[in-house]
């Protein structure tokens, strides 16, 4: 028999923290997330303090068999004039009856707050990792992408959750297309003739950088699919803790007489190193694997990429992530992912496939009525 319980002390907050390091022991793709980023995020990220969260965990013949979270996005309700619920850091092991337990109390809970729907996973929203993996499941995912094993999609769909959106990462390889390149070389110049410039990131005026790119980022994204704004508390954070890992060789600024229009953000993937640490913990090796071996990073992910609506269609963005690539090239890194685009945007899609972008994985959102 299934019990699901919530998640109200600091013992059961451990083990749904350590359950899927139990759960994927032994699958080589797998990526321990940091045991204590995954504490604060629970517990001190600006998010949980003006959203209610509620953790469950699912125990057969009392031992875990899943978790799941219960998300209440009061932000994104009003900036989308929605009520729609959440649900995240979902997993399991393959029983349907687990999973339904878990979308069922989850439900519960939401219903409880006048709720309607049902939207994930996320966590805690589209600006956090998110999607459930349903295609290329061959390789480890890039820094805060989601992985999980490819029985999810069954178990979350004989749950009664179906189909909202796809999520796209594209795939650079070693593959250039070098008249691309000259051609985005040559669009670079005529916006540069125009009043628009490309620039580095400057991590010296971090906080004054911030401040820009906050603002870009909060309108270049208001009609995505599932955005919702971040407050200036969580933009600081994220900024924070991006800034311990960020190189500013590929993160280029768009600006149109020197006022930031559109940005692109890229991470070098620590993911590379994280695999390596056990149950995702510092101590007492870990932390000297992760300092080592930062060094021999040779991935990145282009994490994020925007342009304001009114300079959109002069090919901003084709030039920021040719910016990045080259770099990529010249660095002589080995992978390079574009993520996430949503299906649905054609313009994002076709400037990533214009310089040799390969689409390798998809993620999925998923919906309910409830």
């Amino acid at each position: 028999m299934i019990r699901v319980v919530p998640v109200n002390s600091k013992k059961e907050l451990g083990s749904f923290i350590d359950f899927p390091h139990d759960l994927y022991d032994g699958d080589p793709n797998y990526v321990p997330e940091l045991f204590i980023a995954q504490r604060d995020l629970l517990t001190k990220h600006p998010f949980v303090k003006h959203n209610p969260i509620q953790c469950f965990l699912a125990y057969h013949n009392n031992k875990v068999v899943g978790r799941i979270a219960a998300i209440l996005n009061n932000h994104y309700n009003e900036f989308n004039n929605a009520n729609d619920g959440f649900f995240g850091f979902f997993d399991c092991i393959n029983n349907h009856e687990a999973a339904a337990a878990l979308v069922a109390e989850v439900v519960k809970w939401l219903q409880e707050k006048k709720v309607s729907k049902l939207i994930g996973p996320v966590n805690f929203s589209t600006n956090e990792p998110s999607g459930l993996l349903i295609e290329g499941f061959d390789s480890p995912p890039v820094i805060q992408m989601t992985y999980n094993y490819s029985y999810y999609a069954s178990l979350l769909e004989d749950a009664g959750l179906k189909k909202q959106i796809d999520l796209i990462a594209y795939n650079f390889g070693d593959d250039y297309n070098d008249r691309a390149f000259h051609m985005l070389d040559r669009l670079e110049e005529r916006l540069n003739r125009g009043g628009i410039t490309i620039r580095k990131l400057n991590l010296k005026d971090f906080k004054n950088e911030v401040n820009k790119l906050r603002t870009v980022y909060n309108s270049a994204w208001d009609k995505n699919s599932g955005f919702v704004p971040m407050t200036d508390e969580e933009f600081n954070y994220a900024a924070n803790d991006l800034k311990l890992i960020v190189d500013p060789r590929f993160c280029c600024v768009a600006e149109h007489n020197g006022k930031a229009i559109g940005f692109v953000l890229t991470l070098p993937d620590i993911n590379q190193v994280l695999i390596n640490i056990k149950r995702g913990r510092l101590f007492p090796t870990g932390l000297m694997k992760l300092l080592w071996n930062k060094r021999k990073i040779n991935g990145i992910r282009i994490y994020a990429l925007g342009v304001l609506e009114e300079f959109r269609k002069r090919g901003i963005e084709a030039v920021l992530y040719g910016n990045v690539i080259k770099e990529y090239k010249v660095r002589g890194f080995h992978k390079a992912e574009a993520s996430w685009i949503l299906e649905n945007n054609d313009m994002m899609n076709k400037a990533i496939i214009d310089i040799n972008g390969s689409p390798y994985k998809t993620y999925r959102l998923y919906e309910k009525a409830i």
